[in-house]
């Protein structure tokens, strides 16, 4: 599949190094994901040219934008680049028709012609009857619809979207979601969609990348990267206890713990495992082979409708279990438990 953007962005900021390769296909929307403070709004300004790079390059659509050893450098304005910022920053003053019409007239358009498109596209985001409302008159989602549309009308190769939804409500945002999936399902261009909602990527990308300190630490397709975390920070974003140790055939190593488990795996390997997989018992389990070792419980807290339990000992975990469960075992913090897992229920990949 031919990038339409092509980047190595390696900048600095405030002491911290963005070092990062991005590639993306027109038509595909990759989501961006990391921790606070992982690199992601970096990444983002470096693409809109609100931040130079000091290294490496940023190539749409075969031509270069940015690209520091041969002192190329294109201002945000001149960039074939539509931006949703997270807090939308519609202008206050303009209605929305103008707010969408901004664009355009910056690209050369004149009023009619911008007015004609803004109102386009303000029909296809479901607002043409919005059109003279200004963005305080217009709710979370609607204001959200008018920046997308501002976005996308200039035509962009490269779509940057900066945590689209986090202003909304848990309502607005499920019909919001469907909305953008919709309208990004028909963007012929690339769209790199920064965020920290693993639902919202698993909805509406075709690939995460994920970042930590300023690097790629894993990606793929979403299959791939809940199946297969490579850092406790991806793990706990889809919801898997992950372990590294040293793996020789179905036997794992982590630290003075050996976990025995479906796979076949030689040399360093991770184990991953679903909370809802750990079992908890007031004394050691006899039975059937499994994995068994002594725990102490260090938190509690509501998970759905079960309770997730914390657990620290030869390795940290986590356990969800019923609230009956958790009351007949008193499961406090300090409160001794044995945890077991079965082999059947664990993953060994290679690290």
């Amino acid at each position: 599949m031919t990038a339409l953007l092509d980047a190595h962005l390696v900048a600095e900021r405030d002491g911290f190094t963005l070092d990062v390769r991005l590639r993306i296909a027109a038509g595909e929307v990759v989501a961006l994901l990391g921790p606070n403070g992982a690199g992601k709004t970096t990444a983002l300004r470096v693409l809109a040219g609100l931040h130079p790079l000091a290294a490496g390059h940023l190539t749409l659509d075969g031509a270069d934008l940015d690209r520091p050893d041969r002192r190329v450098w294109t201002p945000p304005e001149r960039r074939p680049v539509g931006v949703v910022f997270q807090d939308y920053l519609l202008f206050p003053h303009l209605s929305a028709l103008d707010n969408v019409a901004f664009g355009p007239r910056r690209r050369g358009a004149d009023k009619r012609a911008a007015r004609a498109r803004a109102k386009e596209w303000l029909d296809r985001v479901g607002l043409g009857d919005q059109a003279r409302r200004r963005p305080r008159q217009l709710s979370g989602g609607q204001a959200q619809r008018v920046a997308l549309a501002r976005a996308l009308a200039v035509d962009p190769a490269l779509l940057l979207l900066d945590e689209p939804l986090a202003a909304l409500d848990a309502r607005t945002r499920l019909d919001t979601r469907a909305e953008l999936q919709r309208h990004l399902g028909a963007h012929p261009g690339a769209t790199l969609l920064v965020t920290h909602d693993p639902l919202d990527a698993l909805v509406l990308a075709d690939r995460l990348v994920i970042v930590e300190h300023g690097r790629v630490v894993q990606e793929g397709d979403a299959a791939t990267v809940t199946a297969r975390p490579r850092t406790d920070y991806v793990a706990r974003l889809v919801g898997l206890n992950l372990h590294r140790g040293r793996a020789d055939g179905h036997a794992v190593t982590v630290g003075e713990l050996t976990l025995t488990t479906a796979d076949t795996v030689h040399g360093e390997a991770f184990v991953a495992y679903p909370p809802a997989a750990v079992a908890l018992h007031p004394s050691r389990p006899e039975g059937s082979p499994r994995n068994v070792w002594a725990a102490t419980v260090t938190g509690v807290q509501r998970h759905g409708d079960n309770l997730r339990v914390q657990l620290t000992g030869p390795v940290e975990v986590a356990a969800d279990v019923t609230p009956a469960a958790a009351a007949h075992l008193g499961l406090i913090p300090g409160r001794p438990v044995w945890a077991a897992v079965k082999a059947a229920e664990t993953r060994a990949y290679p690290a």
